[in-house]
């Protein structure tokens, strides 16, 4: 059989179906960009439009978000929580008072600068900050130094009339102890805050008004960027804020109410009557008037409606 007789090959050409490939998933993380910068646009939105008293806890939250600051007392900014005005206004007047005493005691002006004095949501924190010297604990012990018990003898004599609650805090800096010994910062923090809680109390601060006395070693630095920094060594004492309005201060004047009503203790004698003016006994003796007879209290609930329904009873 020639060639030329043979059919031609047939040629089946298939074509697949489908997109034009694929592109890849950088458009998922653009629209997940575009959802969170929305979510953060509405929160802010919805942040403007909300009362000052939600503000200051999303405030307080991003600032202590365990919760811990305000059961600790160890926050230097504090929580972020709203205190009433008369409070802070109290501990605005006891933080000036105290520092003008500090002012007034020529040995105790020249710490000013380690003295610092700040009010917090928390309350009024003081803190005595040591220098490279050691100024209010001899170096490596918790024994006080002159001027430090004289400072605390004058912070004694104040928070003592007060009946808010002070927790005491020891703090040191990274240095460690070289004679390897099992005392170690913990423990010298520990036994600062508590013999600085002994000397106060031994000035008059009552047992039950210290609460709290903790030592933080180093691990709540002042400096963070310096952990050897001789300010990281110190000790906080905070006056807590009172859950009712606060006494005036030692050495306030006060003015009464009244204005002209007699002192406090004297008893006030009733006018005599003047000569020829008949005196009239019975206006000294106490009227007294029938009591008054209380209301029927009308019966509570539907089972007390159908038993004064019912025949014989009270009405």
């Amino acid at each position: 059989m020639s060639t030329a007789n043979k059919p031609a090959p047939i040629y089946v050409i298939k074509k697949k179906g489908g997109h034009g490939g694929h592109h890849g998933g950088a458009w998922k993380v653009a629209y997940a960009d575009f959802v969170t910068a929305m979510m953060s646009l509405f929160i802010v939105l919805w942040l403007m439009n909300s009362s000052e008293k939600v503000k200051q806890a999303v405030a307080g939250y991003f600032n202590d978000p365990k919760g811990t600051g305000k059961l600790l007392g160890t926050l230097m900014a504090g929580t972020g929580e709203s205190i009433p005005a008369s409070q802070k206004e109290q501990m605005e007047k006891l933080k000036e008072k105290l520092e003008q005493e500090i002012k007034a005691k020529k040995d105790l002006e020249k710490l000013s600068k380690q003295i610092e004095i700040t009010v917090t949501p928390e309350g009024l924190r003081i803190e005595m900050l040591e220098d490279k010297n050691g100024t209010f604990y001899e170096s490596g012990s918790a024994h006080l130094s002159d001027k430090g018990q004289e400072l605390l003898a004058l912070l004694a004599q104040e928070l003592k009339t007060l009946p808010n609650n002070l927790l005491i805090e020891g703090h040191t800096d990274a240095a460690k102890y070289s004679n390897g010994t099992s005392y170690s910062n913990w423990e010298l923090s520990a036994d600062r805050a508590n013999s600085a809680r002994r000397l106060m109390q031994a000035d008059g601060v009552r047992d039950d008004q210290v609460t709290q006395v903790r030592g933080y070693a180093d691990q709540l630095l002042r400096v963070k960027s310096n952990p050897y920094d001789p300010s990281n060594r110190r000790i906080s004492i905070l006056v807590k804020n009172a859950t009712g309005p606060l006494p005036a201060l030692k050495g306030a004047e006060t003015a009464p109410a009244g204005g002209g009503g007699p002192p406090s203790g004297e008893k006030k004698e009733p006018p005599k009557p003047a000569e020829g003016e008949a005196h009239d006994s019975s206006s000294e003796k106490p009227k007294t008037t029938p009591a008054a007879t209380p209301p029927a209290v009308p019966p509570a609930g539907i089972m007390g409606k159908l038993k004064a329904m019912l025949p014989g009873s009270k009405k």
